[in-house]
C-alpha cells in the first residue's frame, strides 16, 4: 500500500485509513521500532487489560493467596498509631 508523506506543521506525517486503524485497534498511540531500514508500526496494547478477568479466575480457583504474610512476627504496629 502507498501513502503519502504529509506536512504537519514543522513536522512531516502520514495518514493511516480507518479501516487500518479499526483493525489493528489503534487509537491514541503506537510504538516505533526502525530495524534494518524498516519502520515497525506496532499497537500499544492497553496496560492491565483482562486484569481484572484474571483477578476473578484466580479467585475462583482460590489461587489468590498471599505468597508471604503482610505482616511480620516482629512488627510493631504500635508505633504506626
Amino acid at each position: 500500500m502507498d501513502i503519502a508523506v504529509i506536512s504537519i506543521g514543522n513536522s512531516k506525517g502520514i495518514r493511516l485509513p480507518k479501516t487500518i486503524l479499526e483493525q489493528y485497534n489503534i487509537t491514541d498511540s503506537m510504538e516505533l521500532t526502525l530495524e534494518k531500514n524498516c519502520i515497525i508500526l506496532k499497537p500499544i496494547a492497553a496496560s492491565r487489560k483482562d486484569w481484572g478477568k484474571s483477578f476473578k479466575k484466580m479467585r475462583e480457583n482460590e489461587d489468590d493467596k498471599l505468597l508471604i504474610n503482610d505482616v511480620f512476627e516482629d512488627e510493631n504496629l504500635e508505633e504506626w498509631s
